[in-house]
C-alpha cells in the first residue's frame, strides 16, 4: 500500500508574511494519479516538497504507506521524484543515467539490466541506450529522466512539472504517453502543474490550488462541470467559464433570472433563492448562438470572432458583459452581428456575489 495522507501542512517562507501552503490537509489513495494544479504561488510545488523531504513543515505531518514519515530522509520514504529540468548526467549514456539509482544502492549487475531494459521498452528508449544525452531530442531526455525515476520502483512518483520545458506539440505527445506509462505502472504519482490542460487530461483526480489552501479535489470533469467557486471555474477550461450576475426573481409561481431588463427562466430548485442577487456561471460550449429570437433567449451583439479549427469562439455582449461563446466551424457570423444565446437552465452554475461559493440547489 503507497497511499499518501497530509494533515494539516502549514509552511511559511523567511521573509514572506502569507503561507506557502495554509493547513492543507490531502488524501491520495494507492496507486492513484492525483494533479495539483494551480496558478504560480499558490503552494502546489511546495506541497511535493515536502511530501519528498525537500522542504520541511512548520507544522503538520506526511504519511506514506501508513508510515509517518515527517520526520524520515527521502531516502526512507519510498519515493522517486522527476524535475522540471531534465537533470539527466551529460557525460554518461542514456543506459547509466537509467540505471543510476539502482548503481547507487548497489543492486547486482544482472538486476540492473533486467530493470534498465524494462523501464527503456515501456518509454521506447531501447535504441537509445548507448546515446549520450547531447543526441537526443528533449522529449527523449524527458522519457530518460522518466525511465530512471520508475527503475528503481518506488511505492511513490512525484513529477513536478516535467513537461513544462517542451514545446506544445512534443507536451502533447508525451503528455499521452505519460498517462499510458503510468497507467501500466498502477504507481501513486502526484504530479504538479500550472497548466490546467494538463491536469484534466492526466489526473485521476485534481486538486485545484489557492493561495495555500485547496479550493477543490475531486474528478477532472467533475471539477470542470461544477466548480466549487468562481475561481476554480474562471482558472479551469479554456476559455474559462463565462459569469454573468443577475437577480432571481418569480415569474408565477417559477424562479426567473433577470438579466439587465432581460429575463430567464431559472432552476425551480433555486425558488427558494428569490429575490437574491446571484452569479450565473457558464461553460463556453453550454451556449448556443441562435440568428433569431425566442423563449429563453438572451439578446447579444458579437464582438470578436476567432476560427480555432475545430470550432469558432465569439466573444459577445450582453447586457453591458463580455462572454465567450463556442459555435461548430460551420457557422458564420461576423462582428457587429446581432444574435441570441439560449442555455439549458441545467447547465448554468450559480455563485453567492459576496464571496464566490457556489449555491447548492436541489434539481
Amino acid at each position: 500500500m503507497a497511499e499518501i495522507v497530509l494533515r494539516n501542512l502549514v509552511k511559511t517562507y523567511p521573509g514572506t508574511r502569507s503561507r506557502a501552503t495554509d493547513d492543507v490537509s490531502l488524501d491520495v489513495r494507492d496507486g492513484e494519479f492525483l494533479v495539483l494544479v494551480g496558478p504560480s504561488g499558490c503552494g502546489k510545488t511546495t506541497l511535493l516538497r515536502m511530501i519528498a523531504d525537500l522542504e520541511t513543515p512548520d507544522s503538520g505531518t506526511v504519511w506514506i504507506g501508513g508510515r509517518d514519515v515527517t520526520d524520515l530522509p527521502a531516502r526512507e520514504r519510498g519515493l522517486s521524484m522527476v524535475f522540471q529540468s531534465y537533470a539527466i548526467f551529460p557525460h554518461l549514456r542514456v543506459r547509466q543515467n537509467i540505471a543510476f539509482g539502482l548503481t547507487m544502492r548497489k543492486t547486482p549487475k544482472a538486476e540492473v539490466e533486467r530493470r534498465v531494459a524494462e523501464a527503456a521498452e515501456l518509454l521506447h528508449l531501447t535504441d537509445y541506450l548507448d546515446r549520450y544525452p547531447a543526441q537526443l531530442s528533449g522529449g527523449q531526455r524527458q522519457r530518460v529522466a522518466v525511465a530512471r525515476a520508475i527503475v528503481v520502483d518506488a511505492a511513490v512518483l512525484l513529477m513536478d512539472e516535467p513537461l513544462s520545458n517542451l514545446d506544445a506539440l512534443l507536451r502533447q505527445e508525451f503528455r499521452t504517453e505519460l498517462k499510458r506509462i503510468v497507467g501500466t505502472l498502477g504507481t501513486t504519482t502526484v504530479y504538479v502543474t500550472h497548466d490546467q490542460a494538463e491536469a484534466l487530461s492526466l489526473g485521476d483526480r485534481i486538486a485545484v490550488l489557492r493561495d495555500g489552501r485547496i479550493a477543490q479535489v475531486g474528478p477532472p470533469l467533475e471539477v470542470y462541470d461544477s466548480p466549487a467557486d468562481q475561481f476554480v471555474g474562471g482558472f479551469l477550461g479554456a476559455p474559462p467559464m463565462n459569469f454573468l450576475p443577475a437577480r432571481l426573481d418569480r415569474a408565477g409561481d417559477a424562479p426567473a433570472l433577470r438579466i439587465g431588463d432581460q429575463r430567464l427562466s431559472a432552476p425551480a430548485g433555486l425558488a427558494d433563492h428569490a429575490g437574491d442577487e446571484v452569479t450565473i456561471g457558464i461553460r463556453a460550449e453550454n451556449i448556443e448562438v441562435c440568428e433569431t429570437d425566442g423563449p429563453d433567449r438572451l439578446a447579444a451583439r458579437v464582438e470578436v470572432v476567432e476560427p480555432t479549427g475545430a470550432a469558432v469562439l465569439l466573444t459577445v455582449e450582453v447586457a453591458g458583459r463580455t462572454l465567450k461563446v463556442q459555435t461548430p466551424p460551420t457557422v458564420r457570423i461576423g462582428p457587429g452581428s446581432r444574435v441570441w444565446l439560449a442555455a439549458d437552465p441545467g447547465r448554468m452554475r450559480f455563485y453567492r456575489p459576496d464571496d464566490g461559493t457556489a449555491i447548492r440547489w436541489s434539481v
